[in-house]
């Protein structure tokens, strides 16, 4: 389970980029409506030139489909669209929300992308996922992600009605939610496997969110893990949260104010 890919995507920065956020964890509901509208004008006001939602950008996502009639998934459809005319956007699967397919991506006018990938932003390379595959205590989940992963799971659960899949996607929100609540704090990404990853990469930063605990560790010999934070404006005070790097390496961690 903790093999890495040999090769993951790489995406090279645009020369005009200066400055990247990521974010992950959002879980964007309809019953939450606070989270959304931060994102919202977060998305609207970003000085950043490219965004890396790195996974759990939705709480729950049944199938593109969902976002083809009116509604709150459709209106999040419509904000990332128009960000994307003045920024690069780029989103990565989740554990929650890892049915975002190609015509996800049509209708946002964003980038799908591998986890994990590197990305090689002027003299850094980084190591980005969303960080759950790294996650090697929680053995249960592991073997339900290995499961619903696969082409043919996929294909045969988007071929049932939406409706259905809704409901589906309802219980797996509740277990999801449950076993989270169960988990044992040493549960966290595991230290051996994200050096692994970064010797790999020939990197020297891992980016990742999931365990939403927000915080920066020295993996040793030169090796970083920074692990975004999660969002909830419902929260006192407001959870709400993205790393920023600039092209000249330095990480900052920016609030973002409530709508």
């Amino acid at each position: 389970m903790e093999a890495s890919p040999p090769h993951p995507m790489t995406l090279t920065a645009d020369p005009a980029w200066a400055v990247v956020d990521f974010l992950s964890d959002l879980h964007l509901q309809a019953g939450e409506p606070e989270t959304a509208a931060a994102w919202m004008r977060y998305l609207a006001s970003t000085p950043a030139d490219a965004l890396f939602i790195l996974g759990d950008l939705f709480e729950a996502w049944p199938g593109d489909d969902c976002a083809l009639t009116p509604g709150f998934a459709a209106d999040c459809v419509g904000a990332l669209q128009a960000a994307g005319r003045h920024r690069a956007i780029h989103v990565m699967h989740g554990n929650r929300d890892f049915l975002l397919g190609p015509g996800f991506a049509r209708q946002a006018g964003v980038r799908l992308i591998d986890d994990p990938c590197v990305l090689v932003f002027g003299a850094q390379r980084l190591v980005l996922s969303h960080g759950d595959a790294l996650c090697l205590a929680d053995t249960d989940y592991l073997r339900f992600r290995a499961e619903v992963r696969t082409p043919a799971w996929a294909q045969a659960f988007l071929a049932r009605p939406l409706a259905e899949r809704e409901a589906v996607a309802r219980e797996m929100r509740a277990r999801s939610q449950a076993r989270q609540r169960e988990m044992p704090t040493h549960a966290d990404a595991d230290a051996r496997l994200c050096r692994q990853w970064l010797e790999a990469a020939g990197a020297q930063v891992l980016v990742h969110g999931h365990t939403h605990r927000p915080a920066d560790h020295d993996l040793g010999s030169g090796y970083q893990r920074r692990v975004l934070s999660d969002w909830e404006a419902g929260r006192q005070p407001p959870r709400l949260e993205v790393l920023r790097v600039t092209r000249d390496g330095r990480f900052t961690r920016e609030p973002v104010e409530p709508a």
